[in-house]
């Protein structure tokens, strides 16, 4: 969130839990994706530190998926096997850092509550007439595998199901504006260039909250209809990000929750809830 040509909606996500009392970050790993990682850390631990939040951990993940080692790898095993309480792993970008954090310690997936993903597809992603590619899961299909394979509670939120998470400019707009919270200005703020961005790329006026809506199932998963969703796994499909259905009777297929947002309007206002808290 606020770097040229890339997606607001990590920040937002972010954003909305810290503004939900009753869950407690623990830490935040950076990773690479649509960005290089000594990017994406510079610019968390400004975002934390503008929010008055450094307190909380933010630490450097792999740089690319040829890589395995990293602060973030050792980070999770830490945190995961020190916790005694239930804990969750939201992961809004390329597996690398949990396949790292697994490749240390084969139990470490087994010792989470659950771990909810943000990526991959069941169908084409389509915008406005143009496709969209994958841009998460298909980064490191690798680590993709050995997270669905291995994960315990694995929910996967799939880019289709984020097309009904619109968040239209004019009422972002308005509803900001009505909250005299500084926050409210900041996101606003923050924001502004994403508008344009999608204007020009994809002739909409708003943008779709990805992440957010992976964040909104972690923390309240009411809003949700889960489905059980059961899949072949295979590379040539994972370096596609495509989640391809497994026929009836298909030998060792995956199964993961892929849930569906119920209601797009009480979805909306949870979120904004979250952002001006």
């Amino acid at each position: 969130m606020g770097v040229a040509g890339c997606d607001v909606d990590d920040g937002l996500a972010i954003l909305y839990l810290l503004g939900r009392p009753d869950i407690e970050i623990l830490g935040i790993t950076s990773v690479y994706g649509n960005c290089d990682v000594e990017t994406v850390h510079a610019n968390t631990l400004a975002m934390m530190k503008e929010l008055g939040m450094g307190d909380i951990p933010v630490v450097k993940g792999c740089p690319n998926a040829n890589s395995r080692e990293s602060e973030a790898a050792r980070f999770i095993v830490d945190v995961v096997s020190s916790n005694v309480g239930p804990l969750s792993i939201l992961a809004t970008g390329p597996l690398t850092n949990l396949y790292a954090a697994y490749l240390l310690d084969g139990t470490v997936f087994k010792k989470v509550s659950e771990i909810i993903l943000m990526g991959g597809v069941t169908e084409p992603l389509i915008i406005n007439g143009r496709e969209l590619k994958e841009l998460n899961l298909s980064c490191d299909p690798e680590a993709t595998n050995s997270v669905l394979m291995n994960g315990k509670n694995v929910t996967v939120i799939t880019g289709n199901a984020c097309l009904d998470a619109f968040f239209p400019q004019s009422d972002f707009q308005e509803r900001l504006a009505l909250s005299h919270r500084p926050i409210a200005k900041y996101i606003s703020e923050k924001c502004t260039y994403w508008f344009e961005q999608m204007m020009e790329t994809f002739d909409i006026n708003g943008f779709y909250n990805w992440d957010v809506v992976a964040a909104a199932r972690l923390a309240e998963p009411s809003l949700f209809r889960d489905i059980k969703y059961r899949f072949k796994p295979g590379m040539s499909e994972l370096k596609r990000g495509f989640l391809t259905e497994s026929n009836e009777g298909s030998s060792h297929p995956c199964v993961i929750n892929k849930p569906e947002i119920m209601n797009i309007k009480a979805f909306s206002d949870e979120i904004y809830r979250g952002w001006l808290k």
